[in-house]
């Protein structure tokens, strides 16, 4: 039979953009259908603009550095508009930039909601379009929990149109996307609580990491409320909302920020005219090729909830368009030893096992710590401690994790990637020069096991 299109992809985002060009590049006949902006989460209310803002809320902690360094400085005014508005003029580049790189890639680009209506075949703003494959590379949604006055609630999908910046914050959540804006409202003067329902943030991380970030948060002020969740949110006659909690107290804010999770966008996709299946929470099931239990359609990214990661949906993109019009150049995806950071203040560089992965798996480990004080901030009143830690095999000697909580973790932490997956020792670690005088060499000269 013949077809419309070799691959319909549904979702221009990181991973579905790649799968599209990549496969337009081997001499598919390739659709993409967007049904709101171009570049997906990352790009438009995600990894992009955050960082930003981010970077943003840095100037205040580099303005209090300054007078160490013999920098006399005007008292700053900080102005919210400014910041979106200019943030806003990049993402429209980007945007932009995506355009053209289906374009320019021979790549059919449909804008408007796209609804599967068959095992090959796709429905856009009411016209059918035929494909021998179909990918769906939908994202994921934040998830508000069900709660009375949620509706009063805002995600990272509305915090980075807010007109103006809250003057009290709450936000809710224990993962890295509560961590980070938390961070982001405080560093740019918010009066900002973060509340948890569990006994301590970023589940899953090293606990070493967990901890530390802990106290540098408290150093700077953070309100920071554990074993606590918000029972329903009320707005009061000033226009502020009241939450109150579950243990009957109640706090006032001016915005309440929900990072509680995100679910696969599903919604509105006709998966019901199709065999594809979903897996016990709620992700679209697919086997090592990203096939999904229709045989013709493939799903990859949020939607699948396997690491959800910019870059690694990136992969998975490159890895289904090689599998369907490449094989010759088809590569896995590995899922090992995946570098992250968190864009905390200060930030997260991980990679790797966590002690507790790797006594849970079985190894015997020692554990190599450091904590100090970083060299831009001894001449200034600033306390803040940077954490750097090694998980490494007792027995073979093999560093298994690399974590770090301190300025420049993310940037650090790629490096370490590359180690850790060529499967570096602790002896050529040590073996390593370090330059001097930076924080990362302490990776490279910490000789003695803690544990």
């Amino acid at each position: 039979m013949a077809y419309d299109f070799d691959l319909f992809v549904i979702g221009a985002g990181s991973g579905g953009v790649r799968a599209a060009r990549f496969a337009a590049g081997f001499g598919a006949k390739v659709a993409v259908a967007e049904s709101r902006y171009l570049g997906g989460t990352c790009v438009n209310v995600g990894c992009v603009p955050k960082k930003l803002l981010v970077y943003g809320a840095h100037v205040a902690d580099e303005m209090e550095q300054a007078s160490g360094y013999g920098w006399t400085l005007e008292e700053g005014h900080f102005d919210w508009g400014t910041l979106i508005a200019n943030k806003n003029r990049e993402i429209e580049r980007l945007n932009g930039i995506y355009r053209n790189l289906l374009v320019n890639s021979g790549v059919t680009l449909l804008q408007g909601h796209a609804r599967i209506t068959g095992a090959h075949e796709v429905e856009v703003d009411g016209k059918r379009y035929s494909a021998a494959n179909i990918l769906i590379a939908t994202g994921g949604w934040p998830h508000v929990p069900d709660i009375p006055g949620k509706e009063l609630a805002i995600t990272s999908n509305e915090a980075f149109y807010l007109k103006e910046l809250p003057r009290r914050v709450l936000v809710v959540g224990g993962g890295y996307i509560a961590v980070e804006f938390a961070g982001i409202f405080q560093g740019l003067g918010a009066d900002t609580s973060l509340l948890y329902r569990g006994d301590l943030f970023l589940r899953g991380f090293d606990g070493s990491v967990r901890t530390h970030l802990k106290e540098e948060l408290e150093k700077r002020g953070m309100d920071l409320q554990f074993n606590t969740d918000i029972q329903r949110i009320d707005q009061q006659a000033d226009g502020s909302l009241k939450a109150t909690l579950k243990d009957g107290s109640q706090r006032i804010a001016d915005c309440i920020f929900y990072a509680t999770g995100r679910r696969p966008m599903l919604d509105d996709l006709g998966l019901e005219t199709t065999g594809v299946e979903l897996d016990e929470r709620g992700y679209i099931r697919v086997d090592d090729h990203y096939r999904t239990t229709e045989a013709s359609i493939f799903a990859l990214g949020d939607v699948i909830g396997r690491v959800q990661l910019t870059p690694v949906a990136l992969a998975e993109g490159m890895a289904v368009a090689r599998h369907l019009f490449k094989p010759e150049q088809y590569r896995a995806v590995d899922y090992q030893n995946i570098p992250t950071a968190v864009f905390s203040q200060p930030p997260i560089g991980t990679v790797g096992l966590t002690e507790e992965q790797a006594l849970q798996a079985g190894h015997k480990v020692q554990i190599f710590e450091s904590r100090f004080r970083a060299m831009k901030l001894t001449l200034t009143d600033v306390q803040e401690k940077t954490l750097m830690k090694l998980v490494v095999d007792a027995d073979t000697d093999k560093v298994l994790g690399c974590h770090m909580v301190g300025p420049d973790a993310g940037e650090i932490i790629q490096g370490l990637g590359v180690a850790l997956k060529a499967g570096a020792t602790k002896q050529q670690f040590d073996e390593t020069i370090g330059v001097h005088p930076t924080a990362a060499e302490e990776f490279v000269t910490m000789r003695t096991a803690i544990r």
